[in-house]
């Protein structure tokens, strides 16, 4: 009797290894630092989904935050450790529901065989399409639809493929994650992933192959800064539809003096978006130029300049200097760093770039203006706002999140119709005045060049 119990005890182990395991999509292979079978299904997902992409020679790379955390804290260990094996699981085991890898979608393009594969080696799958807004314009709104999230079921794990499109203004966006209404919701933990909520843009990362847990994969070469671009990636698509719409009520003014306009406007905000990043100062689209964008999907030909915000606490002396040093001479300074600064940079002929710089309150935030022949204050409100990327006249540049409240804010529930005629001083609706400042500090407030 003691000798049979042992035989189908025997049995049932084997059978359970070989048979269960495999139809449960995972066989539960001994890890080294392993502390369970669920650690080891981790892992096993993971590397049996980089054997599948390598023999279609498909080039991923990690951009799981969490893995990311965990191997930045030990970069350097990892970038000078030899491929030997690692004493103990500690990255692709640490527990979590997804792994996310990123794909560039110009390196691929043949799925079908993929899939085929990946069902072979008992992964379901699911792929996520939607519009592809980079085929939008003006003149038409595509509809095409591509690619953009797959997920790769196999056992307790799944695998999150992110894909990444380059786009004209020299970087890589992804798009939101919207299911179609006959896609299965409960495939996988959706509101769990890290990547779909909202559409996202990166620069485009340098690369480095490490091992990680005895498996070679690629890394952003600074994992801590594709975090921190990660945590204020969200972008903002251009609003054609509402741009075409307004034009329908009033027409685009196509003249040469607008058109001439528009040319130097771009490309003076070239020139600052590549000064300021130079500096590793952090600007958004404000004012006039922030409701081109917005309300018509371009500069405002009769606004004359263009206007960007600055916290105050990003602010460098190097400002001035820098912009000097391209070509664009200081025009004014209004105020001083602690109230109401202000600069304005003379661009090619009568164009202008004004730089307003904002303070931020415990409930508002508000930027200063100044009037030079007599000295008084004033103060724009504004709600507290955050920065999303956008798209703007082929650059990747900051707007405010919440567009339409920064906007209503500036020009009142009326924004949608084109005022040609604009004090600064009583025009805005978020307007205060704000006294008057002393005649002996006139000299260091108010200077004009």
């Amino acid at each position: 009797l003691s000798l049979t119990s042992l035989v189908f005890l025997l049995f049932q182990l084997y059978y359970y290894k070989f048979y269960l395991s495999q139809k449960s999509g995972a066989v539960f292979s001994k890890v080294r630092g392993s502390h369970s079978a669920q650690d080891s299904t981790r892992w096993q997902v993971v590397r049996k989904f980089l054997g599948l992409i390598s023999s279609h020679n498909i080039p991923v790379y990690l951009i799981d935050p969490l893995i990311l955390g965990l191997v930045d804290k030990d970069i350097e260990q990892i970038r000078s450790s030899p491929d030997g094996p690692s004493p103990e699981c500690k990255y692709f085991c640490a527990p979590r529901d997804f792994t996310t890898f990123a794909l560039l979608d110009k390196t691929w393009k043949h799925e079908v065989g993929l899939f085929r594969t990946a069902e072979k080696m008992g992964f379901q799958w699911l792929k996520i399409i939607n519009k592809d807004p980079r085929l939008d314009g003006m003149d038409d709104l595509s509809g095409i639809e591509i690619p953009l999230h797959y997920i790769f079921k196999l056992a307790s794990h799944a695998i999150h493929l992110v894909v990444f499109y380059e786009r004209s203004g020299n970087y890589l966006w992804h798009g939101p994650l919207r299911l179609k209404q006959h896609m299965d919701r409960k495939f996988v933990p959706f509101r769990k992933l890290h990547f779909g909520r909202y559409p996202g843009a990166y620069e485009k990362p340098e690369l480095l192959l490490v091992s990680i847990d005895d498996l070679k994969v690629q890394i952003p070469k600074n994992p801590s800064r594709f975090l921190e671009e990660m945590s204020h990636s969200r972008f903002l698509e251009c609003r054609y539809r509402e741009a075409r719409a307004f034009f329908q009520l009033y027409p685009d003014d196509a003249s040469l003096d607008a058109v001439e306009f528009r040319k130097k406007a771009k490309s003076l905000l070239h020139l600052a978006a590549l000064t300021l990043n130079n500096l590793g100062v952090k600007f958004w689209l404000s004012s006039g130029t922030c409701l081109g964008w917005y309300r018509q999907c371009n500069v405002i030909p009769h606004s004359k300049d263009v206007d960007l915000g600055v916290f105050i606490r990003d602010y460098k002396a190097d400002i001035i200097p820098a912009f000097q040093k391209v070509g664009l001479p200081l025009k004014h300074k209004f105020g001083k760093v602690e109230d109401s600064l202000e600069l304005s940079f003379q661009g090619e002929e009568d164009v202008k770039l004004d730089i307003f710089f904002f303070y931020e309150e415990s409930d508002h935030i508000w930027n200063g203006g100044t009037q030079a022949k007599s000295g008084k204050k004033f103060k724009y409100l504004f709600p507290k706002f955050t920065l999303c990327w956008t798209e703007f006249v082929e650059l990747k540049v900051h707007v405010p999140c919440e567009t339409l409240q920064y906007v209503e804010a500036n020009y009142g529930p009326d924004w949608k119709v084109p005022v040609k005629t604009w004090d600064w001083k009583s025009s805005p609706s978020n307007v205060q005045f704000n006294g008057v400042w002393p005649v002996d500090e006139w000299d260091d407030v108010i200077q004009i060049y």
